[in-house]
């Protein structure tokens, strides 16, 4: 609970005009995002869920493992990302049984990415990389972390062109929502990975993005 009550402390306005980073954690309440993709209308099972062996294409974002010109390598049952990604930035799914699974987890469908150990086995589930790619330019976006059991997880941001913006830790990891807001305001981020070191792994739920509207 000292743990999590001090996650939620670094997670106000405030520590995030203060973080100094590309990217800062922030309180989701405190975005305004329009757009949600919860998995709810995609196929998927109990257990090891559905298997998916290509990038998923959903409204507004498109998922996979890693960008194209990087490589995937192992720390135990973990996928580490490693490289830089190649311009525009491409999509790219994991090797058959080691991409994605969606999961019906505590009522919810959730995202999992599948580590070295692949599809079915439960060593791999959750452990792998998810990567996203959105159909637009984002400057904050939030989700859910499921099945956390106070591991770590890294998020890496990029570019269109497949520069880095920069890394965002998480840690300790457990069932609660997350959010990111790009520094100044930029809408440049077109595309982050989770990897995770946690014990059980971990799986995403409701990606938040979007801006709202300019009325003005």
């Amino acid at each position: 609970m000292i743990r999590l009550a001090a996650l939620i402390l670094a997670l106000t306005p405030s520590a995030a005009l203060a973080c100094g980073a590309p990217v800062c954690l922030v309180d989701p309440a405190s975005l305004s995002l329009t757009r949600i993709i919860t998995f709810e209308d995609q196929r998927s099972g109990a257990g090891p869920g559905h298997n998916i062996d290509e990038v998923l294409p959903l409204l507004g974002a498109t998922f996979g493992e890693h960008f194209a010109g990087q490589s995937v390598t192992a720390r135990g049952a973990h996928d580490e990302i490693f490289g830089d990604a190649f311009s525009p930035l491409t999509l790219m799914a994991g090797p058959a049984g080691q991409n994605l699974s969606l999961v019906n987890f505590a009522g919810n469908t959730v995202l999992n990415g599948y580590g070295r150990a692949g599809f079915p086995k439960r060593d791999g589930q959750g452990e792998g990389a998810i990567a996203v790619l959105f159909d637009q330019d984002q400057s904050a976006l939030a989700f859910d972390l499921r099945g956390g059991e106070d591991g770590a997880a890294l998020v890496h941001f990029y570019r269109r062109d497949g520069s880095f913006i920069g890394p965002v830790a998480i840690q300790p990891t457990g069932e609660f929502a997350v959010a990111f807001l790009r520094s100044g305001g930029h809408a440049d981020i077109a595309g982050f990975i989770v990897t995770n070191t946690d014990p059980q792994g971990l799986a995403m739920d409701s990606l938040r993005f979007g801006k709202p509207p300019d009325l003005s």
